[in-house]
Formats: structure tokens, sequence, C-alpha cells
């Protein structure tokens, strides 16, 4: 079955083998969790024919993309990475990036429409279930997430169109939202957690993860976040990676119980900054650096021969890939090559806040907040994709003339596999067994 071949090769364990992977578990809360968790299978079924794209898509330039572009891989972060304080609207995850076609992003963005919608119908018929509460009971339909997808092609092209005729566009970004937009709240949330901002100290990244001693900042060690690490592997880990950090090292953890596309990922946290009294000032120079074992874009297996970019290795990819496409990336933004891997060096941004599914039952209107989320995406990754050449507008010209004529077929192929996830999100049950109990009924 092509579900646990893909599911194997990716996480060394099938969905059935027993004690059955916390990753697979996760997977199996919905089928939108599913599509997080599995973006390889994705890339296999368009390799195979199971999906097939509109060929005037397939006909643009190729660009940089995202790679496993979904609704929860967009959110508010710190620009410059930890030492920058302008808040933005961004795609957030560039683990999976390479050269491929933008259609591929476009796809499962409104595949994600449809799954997200679907999970939040099923919140609440009590098909699903989520330890967030809301409150309102009207969730957005599948009629709902195909007029999103609408938005976000729309003003996915729309944004293609203004850079055309103004290059200086594609380096403009989403720093503020208008009273009534669903994601007004969540941008001043995001900002008052940016250095400077009135809840710093206490609700930004860094906060949550630190406390203060009389030796300094260092890591909490009742985080559920954070594992410690034995003090022979933190010294090396320091003499590894200590020359990429720009600071010093203040302390050292493991990061456990991260995401689900990469929970299987091992990953360690720095926390870098002056080694000084601990006090306002030092807090405010003081941030996390995350270092990631890097694995082979998703789109890279089944589609080798795209580009001769994606031969770089995984963690040079992502680091080429971040730089390009983020209109100021992090300044801690690097790649080493440790104990047989490939590892990206990075900074954790200290506003970093992605808006869960579940938020847009909170609102009144929670169609239309779904709609203003899908039109935001449609700006943001339009800029994104637009960054991955800056001498011509070929790619934009051309993208915007497909989609006005496979917009519509675009959405339709997306319920379509939208459908086939929920099907293989059943299998996948199947596999997992009673161990998915706990996350679907």
């Amino acid at each position: 079955m092509l579900i646990s071949k893909e599911l194997r090769r990716i996480d060394g364990a099938a969905p059935d083998a027993r004690p059955v992977l916390a990753k697979h578990v996760k997977m199996a809360a919905s089928p939108f969790q599913f599509l997080r968790g599995a973006s390889q299978l994705f890339y296999a079924d368009l390799s195979f024919g199971n999906l097939r794209l509109p060929n005037a898509l397939l006909d643009v330039p190729l660009t940089r993309i995202v790679g496993d572009c979904h609704l929860a891989n967009f959110g508010f972060l710190t620009e410059n990475g930890s030492y920058g304080d302008t808040v933005i609207w961004a795609p957030n995850d560039y683990d999976d990036a390479a050269t491929g076609h933008a259609a591929f992003d476009l796809l499962r963005f409104c595949v994600s429409l449809f799954l997200v919608a679907d999970f939040l119908e099923g919140l609440v018929a009590g098909r699903y279930r989520s330890e967030k509460r809301f409150k309102n009971k009207t969730p957005p339909t599948w009629k709902d997430a195909a007029g999103a997808s609408e938005r976000f092609l729309k003003s996915y092209r729309k944004a293609l169109g203004q850079i055309v005729k103004d290059t200086d566009k594609r380096d403009e970004a989403l720093k503020r939202f208008a009273k009534g937009h669903f994601l007004k709240k969540p941008i001043c949330k995001a900002q008052a957690r940016s250095a400077g901002g009135k809840h710093f100290e206490k609700k930004s990244s860094v906060a949550k993860l630190t406390k203060r001693t009389a030796a300094g900042f260092r890591f909490d060690p009742s985080s559920d976040k954070l594992a410690e690490v034995a003090p022979v592997l933190a010294g090396e880990l320091r003499q590894v990676f200590g020359p990429h950090l720009d600071d010093d090292v203040l302390d050292v953890a493991r990061r456990i119980g991260a995401g689900i596309g990469s929970l299987s990922v091992e990953r360690y946290y720095f926390l870098v900054g002056p080694d000084a009294a601990p006090d306002a000032g030092t807090f405010r120079e003081t941030h996390v650096v995350e270092i990631k074992q890097q694995r082979e874009a998703a789109v890279i297996h089944h589609f080798p021969d795209l580009s001769p970019v994606n031969r770089m290795n995984p963690a040079h990819l992502t680091v080429d890939c971040q730089r390009r496409m983020m209109r100021r990336p992090d300044l801690v933004l690097d790649e080493v090559y440790w104990s047989g891997l490939h590892w990206l060096v990075r900074s954790r941004h200290h506003a970093r806040l992605t808006v869960d599914p579940e938020d847009l039952l909170r609102t009144r209107k929670p169609a239309k907040a779904l709609k203003d989320y899908a039109e935001a995406c449609g700006v943001a990754l339009a800029r994104t994709h637009s960054r991955g050449d800056r001498r011509s507008v070929r790619y934009e010209r051309a993208m915007t003339s497909a989609l006005k004529t496979s917009r519509k077929e675009l959405i339709a192929l997306a319920r379509k596999y939208a459908g086939q996830t929920r099907q293989d999100y059943a299998l996948l049950l199947k596999m997992v067994g009673a161990h998915g109990d706990a996350y679907a009924t």
C-alpha cells in the first residue's frame, strides 16, 4: 500500500508497526493532520498520475516553493529572526522548500482549506477532538472552503499582477489588518510579544522557555517542550555549533514534541545572548537558536530532476531558499555537517504565532474568517514565490495568465483530492488501530 510505504520511507516505521510512532498517532487526529504529516504522499500521487495538475500551470517557469504549503504553515513572525521587531504575516516553515512548480503550493493550500472545513465540522459534530475550546457551532462548509480557495487564488493572482507593474511590490509585507479582519486581533497579540512589546518578557518565544537564575537566564527545566542534554553531548554541541551562533551560549536543551511532519526529527535549542546579570536589557538580547536535523525536501524524491538547485544538501537548500524567499531572512541562518548528518541552524522568532484552525470557531462568522485567512495567505505566498527570481517578471506574467484559465479547475481538483485524503485517513486509522482512538472517534 502506497500510504504505508511512504510513511515507512520517511518515518522509519509503518503505521501498523507496534509500538505506533507518536507522529502517526498525531496524524490520526483528523484528515487535516494526516495531510500535514504526509507531504511525501501528496508528491507521490502527483508523480504517479493519481493527481493531475492543469497543463497551463505546469508550463509556468519554476520558482522557489514552500513545498509543504498548507493553512497551518502560515503565521506571524518577527523579521530577521529574533533580531527584528517588525511582525509580518508570511509562510513560516521552509523545511520542504525547493525549486519546483508553484502550482504544487497552490493546490496543496487549497486542499488544506477543504480539510480544515472538514476538521471544524467534525469538531462540532464530535467526530474529531481538540484540547482547544470553541464557541461557534456553525463551522465553514465545503462550499465555504471553495469560496476561500477562490479568494486565495484571486488575491495571489492580483498580487503577482501588481509586481508585474512595480517590482518593488515583491518586497512589501502584510503587517497590518483592518478592524473586523480575522487576523487583526492575532497580529496585535504577536506584536505585543515582540521585543519592546508589552508582553515580551512573559509571552515571547524566549520568555516561555526560560527562567531567571542567579547565574543569568537559562532554559526552564520544568518546560514540557524541552529535555535535558547530557553534559558530554552538551559540550560537543557547543563546540560544533558555537561558532555559528553569534553570541555566548547560555544553555543547551533538546526540543521534544514539535510539529507533525518533522515530529521524529532530532533538534536542539541553544539559549544565546550576553553572559551577564539577568536584567531587562540582557533579556532583550537573549534569544533561542534551533539546531535541526534536515531531511530531503518532500518534492525531491518523486521529482528528482526538476532543477539542479535541488541537488544541494538538504540543510544548504533550506538555507538558500529561506534567504531568497523571505523579505528579511533570519540573521542567524546557517548549515553544519555533524555526526554524519546535515543540520540547519536558525533563529527562533520572538513573536512567532500560528493561528490554529479551532480559532476560526471563536469568531462570529467562521466562513468569513476562513476567507480572510485565505486571502492574506494568497498575497503573502505570491510575494514569496516572486522572490525566487528577482531579475525578471517572467514567472509573474506566466502564472497570472495560467490562473485566469485554470483557477476553477484547480479548485475542483483540490476538492476532489481532499475527498481522497479523507479516504486515505480512514485507512490510516485502521493501521494505527486503537492507538488513534484518543484523537478520533
